[in-house]
């Protein structure tokens, strides 16, 4: 039983961790949204 509860909380890290990453590439994307908005010849 405890390979199961270890496989368990190992899948839950593995999506934190995909959680986390995808938060942050998604917020960099719109920062250099911004960024690049900011700086555009007008």
């Amino acid at each position: 039983m405890t390979d199961l509860e270890s496989w368990k909380e190992r899948g839950v890290m593995l999506r934190v961790f995909v959680y986390v990453f995808a938060t942050h590439a998604f917020a960099g994307f719109v920062w250099i949204l911004f960024y690049v908005g900011q700086h555009a010849q007008k």
